[in-house]
């Protein structure tokens, strides 16, 4: 895996050992072109960071700053790695439960934020974008202005809470890659 552009361009980062499914190179560059008057300056939020690579490719494309958030210590450890070895800054890692996190954090905004839970993929699983919209203040992290990125599976149906309006669906593969904003945003 790479960084496709930006301070640290090209270099390439590791993949922790744990079960993810970092964004491929060619989704991540489309996603980040079509984010492109997002990311500049921004305050971003990588929930289940996974690898980090949505996170430190905004850092490498000029984000203030990203917190990086996963219960995973190998994940965790993995991207603190990555942020070094690529010196990127402002990256801030929290090991933590996701939704527990989103709980906690209810005064902090961001103007991006990307979400990439586990996939549900079978009766019984649990469906972390479906309890994400369930947390009463969820929205009031994302900015006015700013933009919300899930990941899912392509046959996944995602109902987000009032309050939202998905702005555009696009697939890759296997995945769906869903934008959403606050209703009334420009």
């Amino acid at each position: 895996m790479r960084i496709i552009a930006g301070t640290a361009g090209r270099r390439t980062f590791r993949v922790p050992k744990a079960d993810v499914r970092p964004t491929t190179d060619r989704t991540r560059e489309a996603l980040f072109s079509m984010l492109s008057n997002y990311i500049e300056g921004a305050k971003v939020l990588d929930l289940f960071s996974g690898s980090g690579a949505l996170g430190m490719e905004s850092l490498s494309r000029g984000a203030e700053s990203c917190v990086f958030v996963d219960e995973n210590r190998d994940c965790i450890n993995t991207v603190r790695t990555n942020l070094k070895t690529l010196r990127l800054n402002g990256g801030k890692i929290v090991q933590s439960d996701v939704l527990k996190f989103i709980k906690k954090i209810s005064l902090s905004q961001y103007d991006v934020i990307f979400a990439d839970p586990p996939y549900w993929k079978h009766r019984g699983d649990r469906d972390f974008v479906a309890e994400m919209f369930e947390q009463e203040h969820f929205i009031n992290l994302l900015s006015d202005d700013g933009m919300l990125v899930i990941e899912v599976d392509e046959r996944a149906e995602v109902v987000p809470s009032e309050g939202w309006d998905l702005i555009d669906r696009r697939k890759y593969g296997g995945c769906s890659i869903l934008f959403f904003q606050k209703k009334g945003a420009e």
